[in-house]
């Protein structure tokens, strides 16, 4: 798993997620609030389909909620915390109504356990990622007027028969599960422990679920894994087939499966590892026109030494061959990152082997951290969290500043040219204009037409900033 895997901010951002069809007044509702990674906001999508079979609508206003669940992140301590002030939040409502049940599902839930339920007493019930099915027995139990948890781990736990109820049922872009759970041992994440063994899922039911998802009229999927570079279906980690009277399939070939749904589906992914991405996707990216030219590939340090002790799998010297490759397989390709600066026994040199690596790769854009310590990981058993905090401060300034240079130029290098968008919907700044993206999954700003959310326009590029865009349809 990477550190991140696309945290929505630099720590944690919860939001009210809402069905879009009317509410049955007669309906249980459920109010749930994600936080973290785009892992965590499919999942939910996951949650709301199982007990939308047992009666359940989800809902945007708490003071409706019968059931309120948070589907919560361990990343960072901070995002934790984070989680507790808004659980002390729901449990004055639900000394106001003794009949509320509030729950805690995530990786949060299966770290820490029956401490959230026995010690801090803030949740009635806690959910591991693997653990969803079970839900409609677990709020049983707390009506029946005791306390309920299941954090076991599967090894075989995709939620592949589940179809997910999109909270945005107007959407434009989807999540799709690949994978579930992470066999990478990074020093610094917390991630294998709490959602458990790699699996990969069936292809046909993505295929399936795709194909619904455009049907549907959504025009963009994102096939999400903690290592999507690492799927497998019918094979072993150590290339053996399970099956031999069933077909294989690997990432590259999953992609094109996709991509075959429809030339009108834009198909990207997160997140990749470096140590896993093979020449065969990056030439199956370059085959196909709306597999998007964009790849995430946390790179976490630059200093080969600091990759060693995070457990990365990989030098300086093989993540600059990956980056060779993309480029020179797919020109014009944008690439992002994951940057942690002040990891254990961090020194000045090995912090300027990020920045000048930085330098080389010229990423489009980067989620850049410092390093937080998490409980029970191998760096915490192993190392001392030696880097001060005032020195954390100033790399990570000094990432952040270089970073931005680095995102401006390569948006000033789009003026003038002509870009493909799909809208997105209105800008959030301005209802007299529109926005979406470019397949480089660069934001772009321009003047409301006749054009309808869901469709591609041609926009010329006038203006931009370190982070957006900003043109006129054509």
């Amino acid at each position: 798993m990477e550190y991140q895997n696309k945290i929505i901010d630099e720590s944690v951002q919860g939001t009210a997620l809402e069905l879009s069809h009317e509410l049955n007044a007669e309906a249980k509702k459920l109010y749930l609030e994600s936080y973290g990674c785009q892992m965590n906001f499919s999942d939910s999508e996951v949650v709301a389909s199982i007990l939308e079979r047992d009666g359940y609508q989800t809902t945007r206003n708490i003071d409706d909620a019968d059931v309120i669940l948070l589907n919560t992140c361990s990343i960072r301590e901070n995002a934790e915390q984070r989680v507790r002030n808004r659980l002390t939040e729901f449990k004055i409502k639900k000394d106001r109504n003794p009949q509320l049940v509030v729950g805690i599902l995530g990786c949060m839930a299966e770290r820490l356990k029956k401490n959230l339920l026995d010690e801090e007493k803030l949740v009635d019930l806690i959910a591991g990622p693997d653990a969803y099915r079970d839900l409609p027995n677990l709020i049983e139990e707390v009506g029946s007027g005791q306390k309920a948890a299941n954090v076991l781990l599967s090894r075989d736990e995709t939620y592949a028969d589940i179809s997910p109820v999109r909270l945005d049922q107007k959407g434009i872009s989807a999540f799709v599960t690949i994978t579930r759970g992470c066999d990478n041992m990074c020093s610094f994440c917390v991630v294998p422990f709490t959602r458990g063994r790699e699996r990969s899922r069936d292809p046909q039911t993505i295929v399936s679920e795709c194909k619904h998802l455009f049907d549907s009229g959504y025009r963009e999927v994102t096939l999400l894994g903690q290592n999507v570079d690492s799927y497998r279906w019918n094979i072993t980690a150590k290339g053996e087939i399970k099956n031999p009277e069933l077909p294989t399939t690997n990432f590259a070939q999953l992609m094109e499966m996709v991509a075959l749904v429809s030339p009108e589906l834009r198909v990207r992914f997160s997140t990749s590892h470096p140590k896993d991405m093979t020449d065969e996707v990056l030439t199956m990216m370059a085959k196909y026109p709306n597999i998007c030219p964009y790849i995430h590939l946390p790179v976490q340090s630059g200093n080969s030494d600091v990759l060693y002790r995070m457990n990365r799998g990989y030098s300086r010297e093989w993540y600059i061959d990956r980056i060779e490759a993309i480029k020179r397989i797919i020109p014009g390709c944008a690439i992002s990152t994951d940057i942690i600066t002040g990891f254990c026994g961090e020194t000045d040199q090995e912090h300027k082997d990020t920045l000048s690596l930085m330098d080389i790769v010229q990423y489009d854009f980067a989620y850049m951290f410092k390093y937080s310590e998490r409980p029970k990981t191998l760096a915490e058993r192993r190392f001392k969290d030696d880097v001060s905090e005032e020195i954390k401060a100033q790399r990570l300034n000094e990432i952040i500043d270089k970073q931005l240079a680095h995102s401006l130029a390569s948006n000033q290098r789009l003026l003038g040219t002509i870009q493909e968008v799909l809208i997105e919907g209105e800008s959030k700044r301005s209802n007299s204009h529109l926005c979406g993206r470019t397949p480089s999954n660069v934001m772009v700003v321009f003047p409301k037409t006749d054009a309808k959310k869901g469709s591609y326009v041609q926009v010329k590029i006038t203006e931009c900033t370190s982070a957006t865009l900003k043109g006129e349809i054509v």
